[in-house]
């Protein structure tokens, strides 16, 4: 879901192609080892999530929450060392770009004006506010400009504090991760949430993603829960 580019495919296919030892990561989604009320939806966070969360453990936590905000909001809740759930941006908090179907859209669906995916791919605050892409929103300053952050900082706090109740759950929160392009909305979801955060700039994916492969190299058999599969069947082909 979303809008598609194929930046993603293309990268997959040259590594595929180069021969270069690498390792596929998956999402999380209802087939996922997580807390089984969390399995109510089929699509949790796509596997760059993964990666936040797995750079934010290795900061010396267990037991915490990231929540990454920019053109989609996802968050992900980790205890005790396992992710245990995820909310995605179709499920509740906008980003810029991506957002939950509300009831027009579902009737603009239905009436066959738009596609499912159309309408979650410009489901975020950007509908509501006139601006083309993120960067005109952050750089502009005005009434509608401050209107579209409020937004989108409320519904990440609030996607941010439904988290903690299942995270605090098993275990006490240590911390709350925010990672994305929107460090001006940091200290906005703060003041919701009355606690400080720790953020994670735009490469926090990617580096993550490389930890991860760089630990599964080195023999670890686990990341964040997730079982690494080293069986030959599980190869690129």
């Amino acid at each position: 879901a979303g809008i598609h580019i194929g930046g993603g495919t293309h990268v997959f296919d040259v590594i595929k192609r180069s021969g270069i030892p690498a390792i596929v990561i998956p999402g999380i989604h209802s087939r996922s080892d997580i807390d089984r009320r969390m399995k109510m939806f089929s699509h949790g966070a796509s596997p760059e999530k993964v990666g936040i969360a797995y750079h934010a453990s290795l900061q010396g936590y267990d037991t915490f929450i990231v929540s990454d905000i920019s053109s989609n909001t996802v968050t992900v809740g980790v205890a005790d060392g396992k992710i245990i759930g995820a909310l995605d941006a179709c499920i509740f908090a906008p980003g810029i770009l991506h957002g939950p179907l509300d009831l027009d859209a579902i009737r603009y669906i239905d009436a066959g004006k738009i596609s499912a995916n159309e309408a979650f791919s410009h489901g975020g605050i950007l509908k509501h506010a006139n601006f083309g892409c993120m960067e005109e929103l952050l750089s502009a300053e005005d009434e509608s400009a401050i209107l579209a952050l409020d937004r989108i900082a409320l519904f990440a706090a609030m996607e941010i504090a439904g988290m903690q109740i299942l995270v605090n759950e098993y275990s006490s929160c240590e911390a709350i991760f925010l990672s994305g392009e929107l460090d001006n909305v940091k200290k906005m979801v703060e003041y919701l949430l009355d606690t400080k955060t720790i953020h994670f700039d735009k490469w926090s994916a990617a580096i993550g993603c490389a930890e991860i492969a760089r630990d599964v190299h080195a023999g670890k058999k686990d990341v964040l829960g997730i079982k690494v599969d080293r069986s030959p069947t599980n190869k690129l082909k």
